[in-house]
């Protein structure tokens, strides 16, 4: 009799006759930071005076918030009424991982949200503490486990950045836009060491081969670091020359490359909400972008070619969830 491979762990049967609810996986919130990263984006666009762009914006950050804020509530009702499988998820190392994409995805949403509307501040700022303690605690126990080498080496993939890098990053756009430059600042060197801490294991986990095929979409999130450290920094230091922003995205440039030239692993396996890891890195990319060519004086083709680039992966990504899930045919995440 054949022995189960320790990559593969069979499927208990109890998990597939879960309740729908039981079975909602964290890595939805990718949807949520990939539509409000893409909005942000056309909201850079909007200060080169392209026509429309802000309405684009405008309609993009009201379908995330309100995603966001359902998710948010069903995410409540499955920790109220399933306690095990959230305990369950939040001792994988992966699923643990992609459950920083809950606060990041809300305090992406305070970065956006605050600085057009002000008079929500109030409420704004209790929610961004609350999400900050929730992706300290998950970076704490995401690095713990992968220091003390409790993290099969299987499992070490990009997923792992999340509660740390992009967590500090978005978390410093948070708190700068509710006016805690200071403590943003704080944030982004976070992230900086986060990025140091873990990009070397991480790396040599993924030059030693492909991932197992179930891990390949977490490979989108190898972007973020440098996408969303240059649009952090461009956030915190809005009077940045244009060649320092170059600089950023240059570096961004590398990670886009390397996940490119795995396409044929990637590409391979069927789709799934994992997919929406590219989207964020993209988003946040093309935003960065705009910034640069709005800085150096540029051509603003170049940052409607860079929006639209990733408005176009956002697009493929939202219909093909849409017509999968109206098929029944959507398959869970990791």
């Amino acid at each position: 009799m054949n022995r189960p491979d320790a990559r593969h762990p069979p499927v208990a049967p109890t998990a597939i006759s879960r309740p729908w609810l039981a079975r909602l996986h964290p890595g939805l919130f990718g949807m949520v930071l990939g539509i409000l990263g893409l909005s942000g984006a056309w909201q850079r666009l909007g200060h080169l005076d392209v026509g429309g762009a802000a309405d684009v914006s405008a309609v993009l950050l009201i379908v995330g918030v309100v995603l966001l804020v359902v998710l948010l509530v069903l995410w409540g009702v499955k920790a109220l009424r399933f306690p095990a499988v959230v305990r369950q998820e939040w001792s994988h190392p992966v699923q643990g991982a992609l459950l920083a994409l809950l606060p990041v995805s809300t305090l992406m949403a305070v970065a956006l949200l605050v600085p057009r509307h002000p008079e929500l501040t109030g409420v704004a700022f209790p929610v961004a503490m609350l999400a900050l303690a929730f992706q300290g605690t998950m970076a704490w126990h995401v690095v713990a486990a992968l220091s003390t080498g409790q993290t099969p080496p299987e499992l070490v993939t990009p997923a792992l950045y999340l509660p740390t890098v992009p967590g500090g990053f978005v978390g410093a756009m948070a708190l700068d836009a509710l006016g805690w430059h200071g403590w943003a600042t704080l944030l982004v060197g976070m992230g900086l060491g986060a990025w140091a801490l873990l990009e070397m294991r991480i790396l040599n986990r993924l030059f030693a081969g492909p991932l197992p095929p179930a891990l390949r979409p977490t490979l989108g999130i190898e972007m973020s670091p440098a996408a969303v450290g240059a649009l952090a920094t461009v956030t915190l230091w809005p009077s940045l020359p244009a060649d320092v922003l170059m600089v950023m995205l240059g570096v961004a440039s590398g990670p886009v490359l390397a996940v490119l030239t795995r396409w044929r692993y990637w590409a391979a396996v069927p789709f799934n909400v994992g997919f929406w890891s590219f989207s964020f890195p993209l988003a946040a990319l093309s935003g960065a972008a705009v910034e640069a060519v709005g800085h150096g004086g540029w051509p603003v083709a170049v940052a409607m070619t860079a929006v639209g680039m990733a408005s176009a992966v956002v697009t493929f990504l939202a219909l093909k969830t849409v017509v999968l899930t109206a098929r029944g045919k959507l398959l869970p995440p990791v």
